[in-house]
């Protein structure tokens, strides 16, 4: 029984491949996905991997791997047992997406903030977050300078009218007028709602530092709510796609099947994970409060630490800052 339990949120600095292994459409080697959502994930066999493989660089005790991870699998060996710590699988919050206005916004949806509030919650970090609604093809922006002079947000090729229109097309009747200001007084209470949603998020998911400090602010600015339907959109066709080619030494040229494609997760992409930690079983005994706080150490809860996670670590793939939330 898990004793202790907190979250990981994970921010990406470079473009992360975390492989699924097997390819069925036109990309080589694609990213891993949710089945029932296809959006990004990392499975958390993954992260753990890492961590257990990183865990000496950053500053861990090797003699407590064995505890805390479990014993390397071995034929010939009869102690086996599982490790005090357990990473559940990460899942996607906040997605970059190229913006007319703004170089790039965050983009979210009703379902990931639900998803991510639902998490913080059941591990003891429950949120008063106020999620709204939003139809395809529509928007809540907070930050009005990312709209064109229409009032339109460019996100790629695509236009996205704010949820409630904001300029006054009136033609003198009462009624609409009544109608307009309705909607412009609930515009505005969402608009509040997601900007303290947004707030809470960038001080909870990013590391409290310096370098971090933009993006903090852009985060909590800059994040924009699509529909679902248009959310999926992007977390499926805006990722990293990247050519790579084997050379023949010989020719000169390309390898026969040497062109193949990889898909990657974008840089400033955010994702949040469970982190559960019990009493050891190993005979060197630790409680769940020493298991957990370890880790938590290892991560820190302010600062974050730079891990690298999935594959292409030789051409600086896999840069993530993972940050602890602190029960």
């Amino acid at each position: 029984m898990f004793e202790k339990k907190a979250v990981l949120f994970l921010y990406s600095v470079s473009p992360v491949h975390m492989g699924a292994g097997t390819a069925t459409g036109v990309i080589d080697s694609p990213i891993q996905r949710e089945r029932h959502s296809n959006h990004p994930s990392f499975a958390g066999s993954g992260i753990k991997g890492a961590l257990r493989h990183g865990f000496e660089a950053l500053g861990g005790d090797s003699t407590l791997i064995k505890t805390l991870f479990g014993p390397e699998p071995e034929p010939s060996s009869g102690d086996l047992h599982a490790g005090a710590l357990s990473f559940g699988d990460a899942q996607l919050v906040a997605f970059p997406v190229r913006s007319l206005r703004g170089g790039f916004v965050y983009i979210t949806s009703p379902q990931a903030l639900a998803r991510a509030q639902r998490l913080l919650a059941l591990t003891g970090n429950a949120v008063k977050w106020t999620i709204p609604e939003v139809d395809v093809g529509k928007c809540l922006v907070l930050n009005e300078t990312l709209l064109n002079e229409d009032k339109k947000l460019h996100l790629e090729a695509f236009e996205y009218e704010q949820k409630a229109e904001q300029k006054a097309e009136q033609d003198g009747l009462k009624a609409e007028q009544d109608g307009l200001k309705a909607e412009q007084d609930g515009l505005k209470a969402e608009q509040d709602g997601l900007k303290a949603l947004a707030e809470n998020l960038a001080d909870r998911a990013l590391p409290k530092s310096d370098e971090f400090q933009f993006f903090r602010e852009k985060l909590g600015q800059d994040l924009v709510v699509l529909s679902d339907t248009d959310f999926d959109y992007f977390v499926e066709n805006a990722t990293v796609i990247e050519p790579h080619v084997r050379i023949d030494p010989k020719t000169g040229s390309a390898k026969d099947g040497g062109l193949f494609y990889t898909e990657n997760l974008p840089p400033e992409s955010l994702l949040i994970a469970p982190l559960l930690a019990s009493q050891s079983r190993s005979d060197e005994a630790m409680s769940a409060e020493n298991v957990y706080l370890t880790m938590r150490n290892i991560l820190g809860c302010e600062k974050g630490r730079l891990v690298q996670l999935g594959g292409d670590a030789t051409t600086g793939r896999g840069l993530v800052v993972v940050r602890v939330e602190e029960v």
